[in-house]
């Protein structure tokens, strides 16, 4: 698939993308979202950015024959994006009340252990800890070691989350990724570290320092996804709606808190919007199926989690 494939897509304006996590390097269930989402009709992924993750995506792809078909973003991130931030427990401070345990979607607790491989940084648990006994810790990537062997297995797109305050490190990041791939570019926001005014500014000004196909992902309340009610996605669909009026880009996806209403809400505000990635929701109405051994053989868990993929990737 070609940048002006994608470019096509994109002109679509019936963009759907699975973000299969950042900070997900559980790839035997990232194989499974991909095979189960590109049958349902996604054409667009996004995976953690590791050759382990781009390869398990692509044998998802594969087992569906939707090879040919399917588009693959892998996400980079500034130094403390929510999406790397991993979480641990201080047994010391930690008093067995099992309370994180019972909160995390994606059981990444075992043992008072957090899995990093599987905590995608949605701080549930740190949320309900009354002990303190949680803290977190920066996962950063090295661009410039990983990167080009990933572009060597032919992806489609670069994700670049700059959910920071330092100008410095976004440029500094930025300039390592141009010179390194040539292919499409999206930047993830989040107006929680910055004021419009100066998220914006940052966005032409970055867009003027590349000739890449530029999308921008307005990530309205990052991991915050699982409800399905207006609400939750209220941030995305107004975080779209501030990019789409700077006119910085025809091609803006939202996230952050996506849902099954997101596309509604965003045609009831006569925003004219690209599509929408949705993360936590999408792993998360499927993932009783998604967890079964047999997921990819057994027909009847396989055909029910299928029906409810096509409802959400049919909102946009």
């Amino acid at each position: 698939m070609s940048t002006d494939d994608l470019k096509k897509y994109l002109d679509s304006r019936k963009c759907f993308k699975l973000i299969c996590g950042a900070g997900n390097k559980n790839f035997k269930e990232i194989t499974k979202l991909c095979a189960l989402y590109s049958e349902a009709g996604c054409r667009f992924f996004d995976v953690n950015a590791s050759v382990e993750a781009v390869n398990a995506a692509k044998e998802g792809f594969k087992i569906k024959k939707k090879e040919n078909e399917c588009f693959l973003c892998v996400s980079v991130g500034t130094k403390n994006d929510p999406h790397l931030t991993k979480y641990k427990i201080n047994l010391t401070k930690c008093n067995n009340c099992g309370l994180c345990k019972s909160v995390c979607i994606e059981k990444a607790i075992c043992n008072n252990i957090i899995d990093e491989n599987i905590c995608i940084g949605c701080k549930k648990c740190i949320s309900v800890c009354a002990y303190n006994a949680i803290e977190s810790y920066s996962k950063g990537i090295d661009l410039l070691k990983i990167l080009p062997e990933i572009i060597e297995k032919r992806i489609d797109c670069i994700e670049y989350h700059i959910i920071s305050e330092n100008d410095e490190e976004i440029e500094e990041g930025w300039e390592i990724i141009t010179k390194l791939y040539k292919g499409a570019l999206s930047i993830c926001i989040d107006r929680s570290k910055s004021g419009n005014e100066k998220l914006i500014n940052r966005l032409k000004k970055m867009k003027s320092k590349c000739n890449n196909l530029f999308m921008v992902q307005t990530d309205g309340n990052p991991i915050s996804g699982g409800n399905d009610d207006y609400n939750t996605t209220l941030q995305a669909v107004a975080a779209a709606d501030i990019i789409e009026k700077a006119n910085i880009t025809p091609y803006i996806i939202m996230s952050g808190g996506t849902n099954s209403k997101t596309m509604d809400l965003a045609r009831l505000c006569s925003l004219n919007v690209t599509g929408t990635a949705v993360g936590s929701f999408a792993r998360k109405i499927v993932k009783e199926y998604i967890e079964k051994e047999d997921f990819l053989e057994n027909k009847i868990i396989y055909e029910n989690a299928l029906k409810i993929a096509k409802q959400l990737v049919n909102t946009v």
